[in-house]
Formats: structure tokens, C-alpha cells, sequence
């Protein structure tokens, strides 16, 4: 089994290839996870959901499918905001050449990077998270983790490295998960144990989103962060070529007239009509869970899982303070679905309740990739094959 080492976090947090990154942060979540199961049993930890969230990711890292996808359900031709622009552009002797151009400036000019906007966010998230996390997880299996008896002054050490204080700023969550998850490897009643490794998932990822806040908010609402005016300027630059002084003059004409103001006007409003159906798909996109073998997982509805047995009813008196904090249906999957995912406390709801029915599954452990992409990737290369 490879032990990853806050050396080797070091050195994938320095990848600069953020496709490369992303596939490494990956499998580095997935080989801690597995040398905390290999002490714990096949009980989640934190590491565990992280591998399976950055994998979804990495899909918006590498762009895969989201313009394509998203290009699919604009339907323009259907709004009413281009039927008007088509009229108006009748009315200017330019229809044809518009139509012609249109779609293709929208995409080019306005909706690619919207998409880059997106894939940059989520890759400073997924960075972000795992230079912290990660390299904390790193430190902790090579400071404590082989601890046979109870060592308070090892783990007063290990959390001395650890800043005091509330995130995004302090780290006092992580002192308190890493706590728990210490406790819980010297814990002999069983219950107890399995309810301290769920609490430090939670801290963890109370910790976790809320770092996240400023990086989850810029992939949600990038559609609004691109500058829509510069379509009509494209637009206005297509149709009177700067290059042909008969099609400057004719443009002056138009705007002395008034006549480019009513074209402009209604590029915008389609702009705008544009932007709230790009942010719906955006929001689908980035508000589904895949985990394995394959269960798709809409974060704006409710979970419709059960919780194991062993948590059904839970006896950890600081757990179920956390939980009267975070989960305002306690003991219940209902409203867990997140109807804004920007707002932290909708995707505690979500975490919570997903962290507590995914506690004991089995299938978490699947491998997220071939020995053959982990190969390619740790060489540097992109790997062959779905990612």
C-alpha cells in the first residue's frame, strides 16, 4: 500500500498542469483513504468522499462535455429575445450575415469563457482544499497513525501545527476532526467509535466548504462575471467590418439615425435571457455527485438513501450537538436536497445527511482509476481511457 507524505502533497499541489493536478490530488485522496481504512475497516473518513468529489471536478477542470452540454440546451432559436433581434436585423438589411454569425460569436466570444472561468474556480477549489487537507491528512498518518497505545503528548503535537480559531481563517475544525479521529482508534465500544469517525468527517467538512465559499460562488455565477456587452460589440464589428470604410460610413449612418440603438438593445436582452438559462445548466452541472459503481447524485434533491443501522440513532452527545447546528431535519434525509448550492449552510444540510448514509458503503471503495491511468498520471502523462 502507498503511503502518500506531506512531502508528496508538497509536490502535487505544485503540478502545474491543473488537468494533471487534479488527476493526482485525486488518487492521493483515494491512497489516504485507504491506508485510514487499512487501521479503521472500511468506515468513510473524510478522504474517502474527497476522492470521489475532486473526480467529479475534474470534469469541469478539463472542460469535459460542459460546452458541448450546455451549447445543447440553449435552444436560442425558440426565444422570443432572438426572434426580435432577427426582426431588427431584417429591418437593417444585415439578417442573413447575423444569422449566419451569431451563434457562433456567442460561443466563441461569450460562452468559452464562461466555461474557462468555471474550470479555472473549480481548480483553485480543488487545489485550494488539498495543499490544506491533504498535506494535514499526510502529516497526521506520518505522525500518529501507528500508534499501538494512546500518546497524548503525540497528538498535542501534531495538533500544535494547527491554527486556533474558526475557519476560513483558523483551523480549529481540523484540530477537532483529527482529535476524533485519534480517539477513535483507541475507542473500544463500537458505536461510540463509528460515531466519532462520522463527527470528524463533519468538522472536516464544515471546514472544508467554508474555505471552499469564495471558489464554489465564482464557478456558480462565472455567466454573470464575463462581460455580455461584448457581444453586441463583435456583433457591430461582424456586421460593419472595421476593415471596409463603406460599412463604417453606412454603420454612422445607422447611429446617427438611431437605428443601431434598437439592434443593440435587443442584443442585450437576449444577452440577459441567455444568462439565466446558462446559469441553470451551470448549476445542474456543478451540483451532481457520481459515485461509484455508478450513482448519480442531483445535490438540489433529497437523498433518497437510508442510514446503516448503526446510525439510525446516534448516542455522541458532541455529534449531535454538531448535527442540531448543521442538519435542521435531524434524523431525516427529507429537505436535504440544496435548492442554492452557494449557500453554505443548504450544503452542510446536504453534506451531513450524505456523510451519515454513506458512512458504511462498501462500494466508496471502488478504484478511481486503472493501474494504467495511475501510472501514465504519476509520470506526468494524461492518462488514456474515461476519467
Amino acid at each position: 500500500m502507498h503511503i502518500p507524505l506531506p512531502d508528496e502533497v508538497a509536490a502535487i499541489t505544485a503540478i502545474g498542469d491543473p488537468t494533471i493536478r487534479n488527476l493526482r490530488i485525486t488518487q492521493c485522496y483515494q491512497e489516504l483513504s485507504s491506508v485510514l481504512t487499512g487501521r479503521t475497516g472500511l468506515v468513510a473518513n473524510w478522504c474517502t468522499f474527497a476522492t470521489w468529489a475532486s473526480k467529479q471536478a475534474g470534469q469541469s477542470i478539463r472542460r469535459e462535455d460542459l460546452l458541448r452540454g450546455i451549447e445543447a440546451r440553449l435552444a436560442p432559436g425558440e426565444l422570443d429575445e432572438l426572434k426580435l433581434v432577427w426582426r431588427i436585423a431584417g429591418n437593417l438589411g444585415v439578417g442573413t450575415l447575423l444569422q449566419q454569425s451569431l451563434q457562433e460569436i456567442i460561443r466563441d466570444t461569450w460562452l468559452v469563457r464562461v466555461v474557462d472561468r468555471i474550470s479555472e474556480a473549480v481548480g483553485r477549489g480543488n487545489r485550494k482544499v488539498f495543499e490544506e487537507i491533504g498535506w494535514e491528512f499526510a502529516r497526521f498518518v506520518s505522525s500518529c497513525f501507528q500508534d499501538q497505545v494512546f500518546d497524548q503528548q503525540r497528538l498535542d503535537a501534531f495538533c500544535s501545527g494547527l491554527r486556533p480559531g474558526n475557519p476560513p481563517h483558523g483551523q480549529q475544525y481540523l484540530k477537532q476532526a483529527f482529535t476524533n479521529y485519534y480517539n477513535a482508534f483507541f475507542e473500544t465500544d463500537p458505536q461510540l467509535r463509528t460515531e466519532l469517525q462520522l463527527q470528524a468527517n463533519l468538522e472536516i467538512g464544515f471546514h472544508e466548504q467554508t474555505r471552499l465559499q469564495p471558489e464554489i460562488a465564482a464557478s456558480l455565477n462565472a455567466v454573470f462575471a464575463v462581460n455580455k456587452r461584448m457581444i453586441t460589440e463583435k456583433v457591430i464589428d461582424t456586421l460593419f467590418s472595421p476593415a471596409s470604410w463603406l460599412a463604417r460610413i453606412r454603420l454612422a449612418y445607422l447611429k446617427i439615425t438611431g437605428n443601431t440603438s434598437q439592434l443593440e438593445m435587443a442584443l442585450d436582452q437576449l444577452m440577459v435571457r441567455l444568462q439565466v438559462i446558462v446559469r441553470e445548466q451551470l448549476t445542474i452541472h456543478l451540483m451532481t455527485l457520481t459515485l461509484p459503481p455508478d450513482e448519480r447524485l442531483s445535490l438540489g434533491k433529497d437523498l433518497n438513501k437510508p442510514y446503516p443501522e448503526a446510525l439510525m440513532r446516534l448516542s455522541c452527545a458532541s455529534l449531535v450537538a454538531m448535527l442540531a447546528e448543521i442538519d435542521p431535519t435531524p434524523d431525516s434525509v427529507l429537505e436535504t436536497g440544496a435548492a442554492d448550492w452557494a449557500s453554505l449552510p443548504e450544503r452542510m444540510h446536504f453534506i451531513a445527511d450524505l456523510f451519515r448514509c454513506c458512512h458504511l458503503d462498501p462500494a466508496l471503495y471502488a478504484p478511481a482509476f486503472t493501474p494504467q491511468q495511475i501510472a501514465a498520471m504519476k509520470a506526468g502523462r494524461l492518462p488514456a481511457g474515461r476519467l
